[in-house]
């Protein structure tokens, strides 16, 4: 059976949430496998709105086993709090879920070191959550893993160690000092209701892949805030790209079947950092509709028009031959919709985007103007109902980004939503 790479092609906010839970009635098995609670899916299933941001959005299906990977990072009372969430709207939570024990865990000194980072000059506009300083922990080896919930006395300890050198730094820089007897009486407590889910994951993927069965592999965040490949620094500090699925999870490259890009019909960004093809006017449009604010923050998001530098390089390092294309609604009002072709930069023509900071804020966008088709497409259900000139934009940024079109979302519900 096929396993599936669902990957953002953009600055993420790009709809997987929305389209992993469409693939899903197909799909046996999802799997997070980088990223931690800065991340929001959301799901609209008739009048019910779920915001995932830890559980894989594959919880909504039936018989489908979700699991967090060892690319993780884990913040142990979101994730209580989101297991609580789902049981008081009925979502059941138990032998379809499973916790890597090599996931790291989100401590209050990592939210500290991250607001203390935030403070100062140059912010990336992160989230404030805690992930960086985690992910930190783990390359210096410093960290604690999931694998510690199953041992209290253990888990106590680690987290005591970690706090007082924690504390030594946060009363240098004169920072409130993080709580370590409240610390490790909460995650004591969440160790009790996680520790039944903690295995490892890596063999329990393998056993349920050798079944036959398939799998989905949930992206979180998009290709431009990878630490390698994003618009560095204004990063996450996981790989989101096509590669951290494998590397999140114990899969190894040879089992994965296919890679699906997920973009949307326009671009949209969160936090600092050089934008192209930003523009005030479709911004005030998308908010004037109370579309695109965060489902994490709340923050309104940066808003522009298409930018097919930004899909076709993410094409080539995700390898993914499909797109979704998402929030074509968004777009239904307007005469004219621009797209971007091609960057210049010191009057040379780029097809792809600078790997450079400095020279990427530098680049001018070269525009294509194309008809807008002022028609309500969010009733629509197949390609050959679309206007003529909303498949004519489809096809024309799927073309710039070097991939077919596989599926077309026109609303945030799973019915609006169709396969081309």
């Amino acid at each position: 059976m096929p396993s599936t790479i669902l990957v953002g092609a953009q600055w993420g906010d790009e709809g997987k949430g929305k389209i992993i839970d469409v693939l899903t009635e197909d799909m046996d098995c999802v799997v997070r496998s980088q990223g931690g609670n800065n991340a929001g899916h959301t799901i609209l299933l008739g009048s019910e709105k779920y915001v995932l941001h830890l559980m894989p959005s594959g919880i909504l299906r039936k018989g489908v086993t979700c699991v967090i990977g060892n690319g993780v990072v884990l913040d142990a009372p979101g994730l209580v709090k989101e297991l609580r969430g789902l049981a008081d709207r009925g979502v059941k939570v138990g032998k379809n879920f499973w916790l890597s024990d090599c996931a790291h865990l989100v401590l209050p000194h990592h939210r500290g070191f991250d607001a203390l980072r935030e403070s100062k000059s140059n912010p990336i506009g992160t989230t404030r959550r805690g992930i960086g300083p985690t992910y930190a922990d783990k390359a210096s080896r410093n960290g604690i893993r999931a694998g510690a919930l199953k041992d209290p006395k253990a888990l106590a300890a680690r987290i005591r160690a970690r706090l007082a050198e924690a504390n030594e730094i946060f009363k240098y820089h004169k920072q409130p000092l993080v709580d370590v007897d409240a610390c490790v009486k909460e995650h004591l407590a969440c160790a009790k209701i996680l520790a039944p889910f903690v295995t490892n994951t890596a063999v329990l993927l393998a056993k349920i892949m050798a079944a036959g069965k398939s799998v989905l592999f949930e992206g979180a965040q998009g290709t431009y805030l990878d630490i390698d490949h994003g618009t560095y620094p204004y990063v996450t500090s996981s790989n989101t790209t096509a590669g951290g699925a494998c590397t999140g999870s114990g899969v190894p490259p040879t089992a994965i079947s296919r890679t699906i890009g997920v973009m949307k019909a326009y671009t949209t960004r969160v936090g600092e950092g050089p934008f192209i093809t930003e523009d005030k006017v479709i911004g005030d449009l998308l908010h004037g509709m109370g579309r695109e604010f965060g489902a994490t923050t709340g923050r309104e998001r940066r808003c522009g028009w298409f930018d097919s530098v930004l899909t076709r390089y993410a094409q080539l390092v995700n390898g993914f031959a499909t797109v979704a294309i998402t929030n074509m609604d968004g777009l239904d009002t307007l005469d004219k919709i621009r797209v971007c072709t091609a960057y210049k930069l010191d009057g040379k023509k780029l097809d792809y985007p600078p790997t450079d900071l400095e020279n990427f804020a530098r680049c001018e966008p070269v525009y294509k103007s194309l008809p807008g088709w002022k028609f309500d497409t969010s009733g629509v259900r197949s390609f050959k109902k679309l206007p003529v000139r909303a498949q004519d934009y489809l096809k024309a940024i799927a073309d710039l980004t070097q991939a077919k079109i596989e599926i077309v979302s026109v609303g945030p519900k799973r019915e609006e939503t169709f396969f081309c």
